[in-house]
């Protein structure tokens, strides 16, 4: 006869923690802003619409972007706490 298995698994009805890689998603918009931004950029060139009045808001919105970048990384690649 074998011994009884006494180490019993108790599941629980906690929620699962996330993947591991699944902060990274909230990251997928950049590049989608950035395609929108080339686009601009090609019809500008192609069509010559006159950006000159908006290089400075442009640039703010790539400075903007990069600053969200940045965030997202240190966030996404943060430890999770059990909490």
């Amino acid at each position: 006869m074998e011994p009884l298995d006494t180490d019993l698994a108790y599941t629980t009805n906690e929620p699962q923690s996330a993947p591991a890689g699944s902060r990274f998603n909230v990251m997928l918009f950049l590049p989608i802003l950035g395609f929108i931004l080339v686009l601009i950029f090609i019809g500008a060139a192609i069509v010559q619409w006159d950006l000159s009045d908006l290089v400075g808001s442009l640039v703010g919105v790539m400075l903007l972007l990069f600053a969200a970048a940045i965030a997202l990384l240190f966030w996404a690649m943060a430890p999770r706490t059990n909490a």
